[in-house]
């Protein structure tokens, strides 16, 4: 039987379901706590910092020989920012460490850390990214006197003929709030000193281990095999965990320092302020379009707050310069300009999140695409389908090329399922009781699987992308897999050994899959940017390739018969159209007991690859139906379809659990979840009593279905799909609100949507309609 295909249940659940796992804190053991003392303030100079006596305790002065983490863009328009691994001279945001103490409990480390007084002189922090761009803004950092640290300009011959031939043009101001991953496992680190070798082994929750130590080497000026980096089990990361961040490089030169283990676990509170937040973003943009309905052309100014800080590896350009890029979306159109800029403020530093700019870019996109149609009176599926690209290759404004996608079909079968005309006629009837209900479209791309191409394209220093495999069949006819990709929680050593399983003729019981561990693993880029089916997978599948044509040579020798005669299926190698048969496991046991037997091969079966692919478009159409209570402005998700083409699907349930666990974390992003600073750049939101989460209670039942484009792009046939579901959801459910409000004639370009803004949207129409 074939295993790609199948929704074969997890084979990482029944030790993870049962408690079995092994996260950082199961680790610890005895190790001394470690604890960081943080600033207050968002902006000033430190003064003095007082210690208390007899505490182990380290300042930034005490590491300040130490590298700054110092990621590069090689492009004009891009300023390289130091962040040091503990506050120096200054401190630029709320969060920031600025002294770590070491104690033998928690509790004494956490009373020590507040006897610790840092006298910090206070000044007036940047924190609105329009105010840090405005003349005469006070500079973040001197290094970017106009607090721009990254900026992208293009724009098309022919744009300006486009608005002068313009029947319509929508100006829109859109807006997204920031944003925190929120992982169920905060950061943790345990810094283990071998006192024979002098190495340390750092357990870190990440996810892109040999890239923690690429960057923790580099910063203390060792060699990276003086360092072992292990990444565990780890309790989600969606983008969060994928970023260099100060506190690991301390921990490791503590365990140098002192000679001892030490270890960090962060509370929820150091999460909210001091990991990676996201989705800080402000567009405007100007359309052309034809008294039809066609797009001509978009003239965009995109802002991108990116915090103190540049992300590493991938630096603070990778919001800015992904919306520059991929801004025109699944639309048909080519006269494009566009002014992305990534701006500095007193705030958090930004890294990947969950479809990183997508969400924002494609709630853009759609809330254009409604606005136009109404503006021009054509219906909204209407106008999409007088825009959507339908002919392949397609070639975008930017330069992009876009393989094989079903974007006018995803939307056919998702308009069919949802009955809209059966829904427009309910809607009426509620609307005279006094209730609103709204439907809303969102039609997008994905970008997904990119290799270094793309990265290299962005000018990167460290250029991330391939993936490498070691494929090794043991003498019982057992595999393991070792990938430099490090899965939390995708269920990704399932798929792989399923692909694996398929390409050998064996159970994916029988397949291992081993990863995280640098020691073990080969260099790898770690589990981002829906890209683990797509490059992992494909080397996994040609590794495993490589294994099988060795396993088919063995038998043809031991059979008799011609290697491409045989098959190797259900854990035998047969001979076509004859009963010779073997099972595999005793040709892996020849491999390596009887390799005098088969002369021009090494012993044993052990095989290597690498994929480095341009990367694939998956696409998706999500349609939402929503009920607004208008003296509340609460809002219900009612029904929600998601019409996914995400290539081949190597495990369907796990695909359905992305795009469930996707459209979550985009309901949130629509309606909930917002990092809120005051005036003086303290942080208000620092607890889920605060920070909004969704919960089952807002959550609707998820309907998906699947089609099928099988792009030359990917080895394995699949496309990414981690990211999909938070793309599109934020766009489908805003505009849902908005025909839902269609009588008030209230238009809404501010993410997330929470009662607070619709009432006050609420109150401004009604204080119209009285005026």
């Amino acid at each position: 039987m074939n295993w790609i295909g199948r929704s074969l249940p997890r084979l990482e659940d029944p030790t993870l379901l049962k408690g079995g796992g092994s996260y950082v804190a199961d680790r610890i053991g005895a190790a001394a706590a470690v604890r960081f003392v943080r600033s207050p303030v968002a902006r000033g100079a430190i003064v003095d910092i007082e210690i208390p006596p007899d505490a182990i305790v380290f300042t930034g002065r005490d590491l300040a020989d130490l590298k700054p983490i110092r990621p590069i863009l090689h492009r004009p328009d891009y300023v390289p920012i130091g962040q040091p691994v503990l506050a120096i001279d200054r401190v630029v945001f709320t969060g920031q460490p600025v002294a770590v103490v070491v104690a033998d409990s928690q509790a004494l480390a956490e009373d020590l850390a507040e006897q610790v007084f840092v006298d910090i002189a206070a000044t007036d922090p940047v924190l609105d990214l329009d105010l840090a761009l405005e003349t005469g803004a006070d500079p973040v950092h001197p290094e970017a006197p106009n607090n721009v640290l990254v900026e992208g300009r293009m724009k098309t011959a022919g744009l300006d003929k486009a608005f002068e031939d313009a029947a319509e043009i929508v100006a829109l101001e859109l807006r997204s709030h920031r944003q925190s991953a929120a992982p169920m496992e905060a950061r943790a680190g345990l810094a283990e000193y071998h006192t024979g070798s002098g190495r340390v082994t750092l357990t870190a929750s990440v996810q892109m281990p040999h890239m923690l130590r690429t960057g923790i080497a580099d910063t203390l000026g060792i060699a990276e095999s003086d360092l072992r980096v292990i990444a565990p089990d780890v309790g989600g990361g969606f983008g969060q965990k994928m970023s260099l961040f100060p506190e690991y490089v301390v921990l490791v030169w503590l365990a140098r320092k002192l000679k001892r283990n030490v270890a960090w676990t962060e509370d929820r509170r150091e999460n909210f302020l001091a990991s990676a937040h996201s989705r800080d973003q402000a567009f405007t943009i100007r359309a052309a379009f034809s008294k039809e309905g066609k797009l001509l052309g978009l003239d965009a100014d995109l802002r991108s707050n990116v915090g103190a800080f540049s992300c590493y590896p991938v630096t603070c350009g990778v919001e800015p310069l992904m919306a520059f890029a991929e801004l025109p979306g699944p639309y048909d159109f080519s006269e494009y300009a566009a002014r992305s800029r990534g701006v500095t403020t007193n705030t958090c530093m930004m890294a990947p999140y969950r479809g990183v700019a997508r969400p924002m870019l494609t709630f853009t996109m759609e809330r254009l695409m409604d606005v136009a149609a109404k503006r021009l009176g054509i219906d909204s599926v209407e106008i999409r389908r007088r825009n959507l690209i339908d002919s392949f290759p397609h070639r975008s404004p930017t330069g992009l090329v876009y393989d094989e996608g079903s974007y006018k079909q995803a939307m056919e079968v998702a308009v069919q399922k949802m009955d809209i005309p059966a829904f427009r006629t309910r809607q009426t009837e509620l609307r005279a009781k006094g209730r609103y209900i709204g439907l809303g479209l969102s039609v997008f791309s994905e970008r997904t699987g990119y290799g270094t191409p793309a990265y290299a394209a962005r000018g990167m220093d460290i250029v991330p992308g391939y993936e490498i495999v070691d494929c090794v069949m043991d003498p019982s006819g057992n595999v393991d897999l070792r990938i430099g990709s490090s899965p939390h929680g995708q269920g990704l050593k399932t798929s792989l050994a399923q692909l694996v399983s398929d390409e050998l003729g064996i159970d994916p019981q029988k397949v291992r899959v081993i990863s995280g561990d640098t020691d073990t693993t080969p260099y790898g880029w770690g589990t981002f940017a829906s890209r683990s089916m797509v490059i992992a997978g494909g080397a996994s599948k040609l590794a495993a390739a490589k294994v099988a044509g060795k396993l088919k040579l063995i038998a043809a020798q031991m059979l008799d018969a011609t290697a491409d005669a045989v098959s190797l299926k259900d854990g035998w190698a047969r001979v076509a159209n004859t009963n010779k048969a073997i099972e595999i496991g005793e040709l892996a046991r020849a491999a390596y007991h009887q390799s005098y037997r088969f002369p021009g091969q090494s012993p044993g079966l052990q095989e290597n690859a690498f994929y480095d692919p341009p990367g694939t478009f998956s696409n998706a159409c999500h349609l939402a139906v929503v009920e607004v209570d208008i003296e509340t402005g609460g809002v219900k998700i009612e029904r929600f379809l998601v019409v996914e083409d995400a290539g081949v699907l190597i495990n369907p349930m796990i695909v359905d659990g992305q795009i469930a666990g996707g459209v979550a974390q985009g309901i949130a992003n629509a309606l909930l979840e917002e990092m809120v600073y005051d005036e003086t750049g303290n942080l208000l939101t620092t607890s889920f009593a605060d920070y909004l989460l969704p919960t089952i209670a807002e959550m609707p039942e998820i309907e998906i279905l699947h089609l099928e484009t099988v792009s030359p792009e990917s080895v394995t046939h699949a496309k990414g799909v981690g990211e999909g579901g938070a793309i599109g959801a934020p766009a489908a459910i805003v505009n849902a609100i908005v025909d839902a409000l269609s009588p008030f004639g209230i238009e809404i370009s501010e993410i997330p949507a929470t009662p607070q803004r619709i009432r006050e949207h609420l109150r401004k129409a009604g204080a119209a309609l009285n005026a």
